[in-house]
């Protein structure tokens, strides 16, 4: 009787593993591609036997072993030298340098769209538009979108849509930045003076207004209504955000979701939503879409945690606004309300939100008494992890590997 497929390849497979001697002199690379279990045995099996041919006659098995489809990398990395690919195993990758060939236009886009009649005006809005801040936003809209095209379409290839996602995530994010030096009556940002000291409080919340507007004006020429909703839920979560902070639950069990929501919808709603809009924009299916909102949502909470760390421990130069400005304004961030645990006389300070005379160094010698520090990093590592997880279903390639160095450097910062 003839043998079926599947008994041909087990006696195969014996009479190759009985030969130690041949299996020992198989590098330590290939005795590991055989046991992968996502290899069929089948793959495994025409693997070896074509090394066992190509030692025989004298031949480099590297030059002749077609590339599995389910280990194909980027189109970036597969024109390139293992040892010169940027992002290959053996360098670091630079999120920020990877994404830059979409972004270098970035900024003179989006002074171009504040672009106006009224000069002033347009001097005004585009003052933060400098090339001078982090574009944390974009670029994370950008990776995230190269990285879903791959996994889609096989081609990191930024979409013009796309492109045009990672301007508005840049733009809300300033128009939010002008409103809330605005309503804390900041003086400096980003190591310079703030729109309101140098033009007034009116005219830098007109400004910030005019900024989202045209950046609302850029969403609705994208004719995408899904993108449109979610872009409106970041709008409604800013202003919701802001009034949680300017609030305060009476229920101290309470204190510690309310300053995590407060943080989602202030912070992370942006990062989330942009990132699933990106999503969308490709035609991503539910759980593509869920990745990257889980994963913008997880780093941005992660990255406001290590700014709210940041206030306690570096310098007015460092941050570029001044060391404790949060304590100064009244609010209770991780750093303090995990101190309270240790320090409950912090608990009454929290709830007048610092006012008395010596209430801001007191907490502040407090928290750096506790283990209030330790334990936000350690929450800001709990929601990397998270984010990490969620990306592990992307196809690899060096959009991927960049968005893990994002995590990365969000732990790492110091500014």
């Amino acid at each position: 009787m003839a043998l079926t497929f599947s008994n041909r390849l087990s006696r195969t497979t014996a009479r190759f593993l009985e030969n130690k001697k041949i299996f020992r002199s198989i590098s330590p690379a290939t005795r590991w591609l055989h046991q992968l279990p996502t290899f069929s045995m089948k793959a495994n099996i025409l693997f070896i036997h074509r090394w066992r041919l190509y030692r025989h006659i004298g031949r480099s098995t590297r030059q002749s072993i077609p590339r599995l489809k389910q280990f194909s990398t980027c189109s970036s990395l597969q024109q390139t030298p293992a040892a010169h690919v940027p992002g290959s195993l053996h360098q670091d990758i630079d999120p920020f340098k990877l994404a830059e060939p979409d972004l270098l236009s970035l900024y003179s886009d989006i002074r171009k769209e504040l672009s106006t009649q009224s000069n002033h005006l347009g001097q005004i809005s585009s003052y933060y538009f400098d090339g001078h801040g982090k574009a944390f936003r974009p670029v994370m809209v950008v990776l995230m979108a190269r990285a879903l095209n791959f996994h889609i379409f096989e081609s990191s290839r930024l979409l013009e849509t796309q492109h045009r996602m990672a301007i508005i995530a840049e733009m809300i994010h300033t128009a939010s930045l002008v409103h809330d030096d605005v309503i804390d009556t900041s003086d400096t940002r980003r190591g310079k003076s703030s729109v309101n000291i140098l033009w007034g409080q009116r005219k830098a919340i007109l400004a910030g207004d005019f900024i989202l507007a045209q950046a609302a004006r850029i969403l609705a020429q994208l004719n995408n209504e899904d993108v449109v909703h979610l872009l409106a839920q970041v709008l409604l979560d800013l202003v919701q955000g802001e009034f949680m902070q300017m609030s305060l639950t009476e229920d101290e069990t309470e204190r510690f979701n309310h300053y995590l929501t407060k943080t989602f919808k202030k912070t992370a709603s942006l990062t989330a939503y942009t990132c699933k809009a990106a999503a969308v924009l490709c035609g991503a299916d539910e759980t593509l879409q869920e990745m990257a909102f889980q994963y913008g949502r997880n780093v941005g909470i992660a990255f406001q945690l290590i700014d709210d760390y940041l206030d306690f421990i570096s310098s007015q130069s460092d941050l570029g606004k001044p060391a404790a400005a949060d304590l100064r304004l009244g609010l209770a961030t991780a750093p303090v309300l995990y101190a309270s645990q240790r320090f409950p006389e912090l608990k009454p300070m929290i709830a007048r939100r610092f006012c008395n005379l010596g209430d801001v160094e007191k907490a502040y010698e407090a928290v750096h008494k506790s283990d209030g520090l330790t334990h936000t990093k350690l929450l800001a590592r709990r929601h990397c992890d998270e984010a990490l997880s969620h990306i592990s279903i992307l196809t690899d390639c060096v959009e991927k590997r960049a968005l893990t160095s994002v995590i990365e450097k969000v732990l790492e910062r110091s500014k």
